[in-house]
């Protein structure tokens, strides 16, 4: 099969990349490297994929690249790509709307005028649903913030493409989290500041609580959307909730070391609690989450040992 990925230099993307790659598949990876953080993280993680003989990448931006030559024999878009990140989006939406709507929007358009239209698996997010986010996919969609909001609208812009015959299939992710996360990430920042014994920021009481999605658990139901119904909806989770202190307290136990933390203002838009009910990813797909939150920051703490002392990781830290 072959397969378009968006994102292919991102977190998700690049693992999404390997495991198509691994699995068989010839891979056709397109990224922007727009700034939100360092261009050479990203090519850190698309190393290992550019030495793959069944792998293309192709730096591009969604919003005015020329897409029609790319999708050409292509079976499968994994559209991954997208502008993250809570607190930017109150400042920037035009940067936020053009990424994910209208990006997204072309894409669709693209994907339509194909002779054999493949099928699209849309990475959308917990967000969608706002300040409670627990629950199945009959929850509310009442997103809090500028960037669940564009998150929302191209999910309608990807069923509103149904009418031409765009197969569709979302998943919305909650809370991913492993080896290569970004460096904006909660969960990042965390261990890096424990690592160089800096302070940590705790937004509100640190009673926020996250349903915590291990990145190969994620990688795994995303290549099994391959064969979901089309038309469908799915949340994709882990089966572990924990906030913000019990965070904190299970990367003290690994890393042997006291947090020090500092209290600011909550957010806004911030979630007060994310849980997937992914019931209907199992019935539909047999899939489930293996790996244990425990296990999961280990391995992020491990990776992450390796990356003290690298400049463009400092850069992405303290940007």
């Amino acid at each position: 099969m072959k397969c378009l990925v968006t994102g292919a230099a991102g977190f998700i993307g690049s693992h999404l990349c390997e495991r198509l790659v691994r699995d068989g598949h010839t891979v056709v990876g397109l990224d922007a490297f727009i700034p939100y953080y360092p261009r050479a993280i990203k090519e850190t993680n698309l190393a290992a994929l550019r030495r793959h003989k069944d792998f293309a990448f192709h730096a591009l931006d969604l919003r005015h690249g020329a897409l029609d030559e790319l999708l050409d024999g292509v079976d499968a878009v994994f559209h991954i790509a997208a502008m993250a990140g809570l607190v930017k989006s109150w400042t920037d939406f035009d940067l936020y709307a053009s990424c994910n709507l209208t990006a997204t929007q072309r894409l669709l358009d693209a994907i339509r005028k194909q002779p054999t239209k493949p099928r699209l698996i849309y990475a959308s997010t917990s967000s969608v649903y706002g300040r409670h986010s627990s629950g199945d996919e009959t929850l509310p969609t009442r997103p809090i913030s500028p960037y669940g909001v564009t998150k929302l609208a191209a999910e309608s812009l990807c069923r509103a493409y149904q009418e031409f015959g765009v197969p569709v299939v979302v998943l919305r992710y909650f809370s991913i989290y492993g080896p290569r996360q970004r460096p904006d990430m909660g969960y990042f920042k965390f261990i890096d500041a424990l690592l160089r014994a800096q302070p940590i920021t705790v937004y509100g009481d640190g009673q926020q609580s996250r349903g915590n999605t291990y990145i190969a658990d994620c990688v795994d139901a995303t290549v099994a959307a391959l064969r979901a119904p089309l038309g469908e909806t799915y949340n994709l989770g882990g089966g572990e909730s924990a906030n913000v202190w019990e965070i904190l307290a299970k990367l003290e136990r690994i890393l042997g070391r006291k947090a020090v933390t500092r209290q600011e203002p909550a957010r806004p838009g911030d979630q007060r609690s994310t849980f997937a009910d992914t019931a209907k990813l199992h019935h539909h797909l047999g899939w489930q989450a293996r790996t244990s939150l425990d296990e999961g920051l280990l391995r992020q703490v491990e990776w992450q040992r390796g990356l003290v002392g690298q400049t463009a990781i400092r850069k992405g830290v303290s940007a």
